[in-house]
């Protein structure tokens, strides 16, 4: 690489500067950078912005050796627009702070007893640090891609480069000193101390003059007054999950905003940063404890949130081949068919799997929010694909996180509050569910988790927030999260006998936030066993789905496809109105009726609307039809009867059962004459009885005086 001439370079930059003209956004012409200067020099302006696109325009060698060397340019513009200054200030400024103030003061001091001729001491002279009063930004070339971030290594230090991720944390900000201005106690002279890493050793003895000659050693002290401090933000973002291979560890880089760059990112959001890769030198007893590894980060020079661009990235537009794939009379079945099309049958799971990946749409009436987010739990058997089926929506969807019960806690999947090791404060360092904002959020073996980690998503589910009240720290994150649990049986196989808190171990609070629950049941059967075994080994052989009438769409097709259906903004008619109602009341009478094992409430009534706007945005429609509401309705009902089980599994009440549930409570006594209440429900569910008749039973004859029940109601006490 040829050596620079950085002379040559501050003469282009001045003639780029001052000549460069672009487009405004009505079209017209005009000078672009002299209009930033003579908004600095006016102070209505304090970040100075450049184009790498129109620097490449005017010297494509000169912004190409600004990429490779980018901080060392940063200072040499920052001089070049110091210089350049003078000439576009056309108005005398007010001082806006006390800086101004201070500088303006010690300015016309030094005018007035300079003597001609005479030079100032190196020592106290200004430095250009604290007379600057504005910030030299670079934005890169529409042209240079992202970086993933475990591909910036060594090679890149001082380099311009730009990555994205997910924000994991972000500090307060705060000032943070740059120049340091002390006063000596004997002489009274000013001495500066530019500071350009994250600590420094504050000067002690004055360096002047008069206290050198006279050697009487004043001290110094630091006054705030007359130092310069700029905002500070500590910043962590965490690679995406696809840029991650499979079986590493997913790498997180601290990215140092200052300035404008402030308050530009929040956890949870997407990101594309771009900024000069720098070491973090260290000094005094950090050095030492560090050796001779280095820690690096990102100097930010501009941030923008990447959701708008990663919309933009999947919303392309659908080419003439793709479109003629997707004109088919059964659109609906043929992209829930190709939602994991290696897993056999299930077609109304992936149905209402691929309604999750649409969504519905958020409403808000007078401060209050209905979400919109549809919340899907699998039960079921061992190895009915549960997992399977969690893991391709996990790679389908453009945003999501997938994690275990077991191997998550509720700090894990909220926000956890930890101590930043720069700042020394508390702060927070978002959790799955914040980092799956506006995304879906899969957990399975959802019934492994510990009571106290799964009620930290009561919340997330139905108010789509985290309120986090912890260590001072009292805020609301965003959480606008699809779930989708999969749960097992507590006892390994489903029990239609049982209720399903009994089966799930779930509580009812819990079941009733997600719209539809699904079980899947491994029923022996030898025609479908027969089916099921001759599509596992055409798969387990050919790693493909074996052939049918139905050809399943690309992973990348159905990605573009749902983005676009999520453009739409569907409402409910008038005319559906009263439809709908009468369906839930007849949804409910039939709950009443009949031996219902699902919640029938008020959320059932939401979850037909999100799922009949999700279908209607499927259609590519701005209005919820009939055959929407039809086909919500439906899969309601089918999920209900997944659950409901008919025929020999449904017990039907028999008459004067009380004296049959007696004889078994007295059987399990014994001869101790107290049961756990519990054991009694497990032995009466086993003979077939529905907990709310043994309940009857035992409240019947607690007022007969035959036995006594403690106020846990956990224990049952002959008389």
């Amino acid at each position: 690489m040829a050596v620079r001439d950085y002379l040559a370079d501050r003469e282009t930059f001045k003639n780029f500067f001052s000549t460069f003209c672009a487009y405004d956004e009505t079209g017209n012409k005009c000078f672009k950078y002299a209009i930033q200067l003579q908004n600095i020099a006016h102070r209505e302006q304090v970040p100075f912005v450049i184009d790498l696109d129109d620097l490449h325009e005017h010297d494509d060698k000169l912004a190409t050796a600004l990429t490779q060397n980018a901080r060392r340019y940063v200072n040499l513009v920052a001089d070049v627009v110091s210089e350049m200054l003078p000439d576009y200030k056309q108005r005398e400024v007010p001082p806006k702070d006390a800086l101004d103030v201070y500088i303006r003061h010690r300015l016309l001091l030094e005018r007035r007893n300079q003597q001609p001729g005479e030079q100032r001491n190196p020592n106290n002279k200004y430095p250009p640090e604290l007379l600057r009063r504005f910030e030299v930004l670079f934005n890169k070339r529409s042209t240079d891609k992202n970086v993933a971030i475990r591909d910036i290594k060594a090679d890149s230090i001082g380099r311009l480069v730009t990555v994205r991720g997910i924000v994991t944390r972000a500090t307060e900000v705060k000032p943070m000193m740059t120049v340091a201005t002390y006063t000596c106690d004997q002489c009274g002279a000013e001495t500066y101390q530019p500071i350009s890493s994250m600590s420094f050793m504050p000067i002690t003895m004055c360096p002047s003059d008069d206290c050198r000659v006279n050697k009487s050693g004043g001290r110094l002290y630091l006054q705030t007054r007359g130092s310069k401090f700029v905002k500070f933000q500590e910043v962590k973002i965490q690679e995406h999950s696809d840029q991650v291979p499979v079986g590493h560890m997913p790498r997180s880089l601290s990215i140092f905003c200052r300035g404008e760059t402030t308050r530009r990112a929040a956890p949870g959001e997407h990101v594309t940063i771009t900024g000069i890769f720098l070491p973090l030198l260290r000094t005094g007893y950090h050095q030492i404890s560090g050796g001779l590894l280095s820690e690096t980060y990102l100097e930010a020079h501009s941030i923008e949130n990447a959701q708008q661009v990663m919309k933009n990235q999947s919303e392309t537009e659908l080419s003439q081949e793709e479109l003629d794939v997707l004109s088919e009379d059964d659109l609906y079945t043929t992209l829930a068919s190709s939602i994991a099309p290696e897993i056999y049958g299930h077609l109304d799971v992936k149905k209402a799997l691929l309604l999750l990946l649409v969504g519905g749409i958020d409403r808000c009436a007078d401060g209050m929010k209905i979400r919109g987010n549809i919340n899907i739990c699998l039960m079921g058997d061992p190895g009915v694909a549960k997992s399977q089926l969690l893991g391709y929506i996990d790679r389908l969807a453009p945003r999501s996180q997938y994690t275990t019960g077991r191997g998550s806690s509720g700090v894990g999947l909220t926000a956890s509050v930890m101590k930043d090791p720069i700042t020394g404060e508390m702060m927070l360092e978002g959790g799955a569910l914040v980092l799956a904002d506006q995304g879906i959020c899969c957990i399975d073996e959802f019934d492994k988790m510990a009571e106290n980690d799964r009620t930290a998503i009561h919340e997330v589910m139905e108010q789509q927030t985290i309120s986090i009240a912890k260590a001072g720290i009292m805020t609301t994150l965003n959480a606008r999260v699809s779930i989708l649990a999969a749960a097992n049986p507590a006892y390994g196989r489903y029990n239609p006998k049982r209720t399903i808190e009994q089966n799930i171990q779930l509580p009812a609070a819990l079941l009733s936030r997600f719209d539809l629950l699904w079980l899947i049941q491994d029923k022996p059967n030898r025609d479908n066993d027969l089916r099921l075994a001759k599509h596992i080994t055409y798969v387990h052989q050919f790693c493909e789905q074996p052939p049918s009438k139905v050809r399943a769409l690309d992973m990348t097709l159905i990605r573009k496809y749902v983005s676009l259906c999520k453009q739409k903004d569907p409402t409910v008619p008038e005319e559906l109105t009263d439809y709908i109602v009468g369906a839930y009341v007849e949804i409910r009478n039939q709950a009443r009726n009949s031996a219902d094992m699902t919640f029938t409430s008020a959320r059932n009534l939401l979850g037909i609307l999100r799922l009949s706007t999700a279908l209607a945005r499927l259609r590519l429609s701005n209005m919820v039809v009939k055959e929407d509401v039809d086909e919500a309705i439906r899969l309601l009902e089918m999920s209900k009867d997944s659950l409901n089980q008919t025929g020999e599994d449904r017990q039907v009440q028999k008459p004067k059962l009380s004296g049959k549930i007696f004889a078994l409570i007295r059987d399990l006594a014994g001869d101790s004459k107290v049961v756990k209440v519990s054991d009694v429900m497990d032995r009466c569910a086993n003979r077939g009885y529905a907990p709310n008749q043994v309940d009857k039973c035992i409240e019947e004859y607690e007022e007969l005086n035959v036995w006594q029940i403690n106020q846990t109601r956990s224990k049952i006490t002959f008389i």
